[in-house]
């Protein structure tokens, strides 16, 4: 999603309005849990004051994640209010201020700031709603298996199993 600097110089006394959907799947193949993602829906407007740019954009799409207890797919929607500011004074400097970025060039590329406020929106754990999905979750494997939650009989020790008779004595009373 790039904008060309002189169209947003030109937009003095309103600001540039943009809608289009952009297509971020290179965060799949990085090193985080998105197995999948739609194109993203982003929407927003660009104010320009001297030097100062300040986009204002919403990002509205859908990413597929592994669920924390079974990992099978779990869609999850998201919706993000961003604002990132970008200096085009080739005098700016970075340092001191994380919070604007400088633009190189004659294109103002918001595809970088879309990628980043999507991995900030990341959850670290998903749960699936679906019980028939633990159904297919698997239940053992190599060195480990899935054990129920149902209470198992109490064993008493032989030991103690002539105490045991005795409360047992004293409930039945």
């Amino acid at each position: 999603m790039k904008f060309p600097l002189q169209k947003l110089r030109q937009a003095v006394d309103e600001p540039f309005v943009f809608e289009e959907e952009v297509n971020i799947s290179e965060l799949e193949g990085m090193n985080n849990d998105i197995r999948r993602i739609t194109p993203v829906h982003v929407k927003g407007q660009a104010i320009t004051r001297g030097n100062d740019i300040t986009v204002t954009f919403s990002i509205d799409g859908e990413m597929v994640l592994p669920c924390a207890r079974t990992l099978v797919d779990v869609t999850y929607p998201f919706h993000i209010e961003a604002m990132e500011l970008f200096n085009l004074s080739p005098y700016h400097t970075e340092e001191g201020d994380d919070e604007v970025h400088p633009v190189d060039g004659e294109m103002l590329d918001l595809t970088p700031y879309i990628k980043e406020n999507v991995q900030l929106e990341i959850p670290t754990r998903v749960f699936s709603n679906d019980d028939e999905a633990h159904d297919e979750a698997p239940q053992e494997g190599k060195g480990w298996q899935v054990l129920s939650e149902e209470p198992e009989e109490t064993k008493v020790d032989p030991r103690m199993a002539k105490l045991q008779s005795l409360f047992n004595d004293e409930k039945n009373e």
